[in-house]
């Protein structure tokens, strides 16, 4: 999508800080972080949001969790504990409309989030 955030960054357009790219996912560091280690992880296919996903979706969505797993190990938080976050919607404060996951670390978090 022309106009959308992250499929630039995806194409190498806007520059990132990439830490993982394979043919159907690309995670890098998010530029205004919330914790030590903050990496999105994005399908590399344009999905607005959650709402969105259509059912041959699944694939891209479950290489975006095993990448979260491989990104947490890389970057040292496996074992002290991370969280994943996919907001969806306004309310949720999505505020990029392109599905994306937040792999959050490197500190205690508290719950409930929000």
């Amino acid at each position: 999508m022309a106009d959308c955030l992250f499929c630039g960054i995806a194409a190498g357009e806007i520059p990132a800080d990439v830490v993982y790219r394979d043919d159907s996912v690309l995670a890098f560091r998010d530029i205004d972080p919330k914790a030590p280690v903050h990496i999105l992880i994005i399908p590399r296919k344009h999905v607005a949001g959650v709402m969105d996903l259509e059912d041959e979706d699944g694939a891209i969505m479950g290489q975006a969790m095993t990448v979260a797993r491989r990104v947490a190990a890389d970057s040292g938080v496996s074992e002290s504990g991370f969280r994943i976050v996919v907001n969806t919607g306004q309310d949720a404060a999505q505020s990029v409309q392109h599905i994306h996951l937040h792999l959050l670390g490197g500190r205690a978090l508290s719950w409930p989030p929000g």
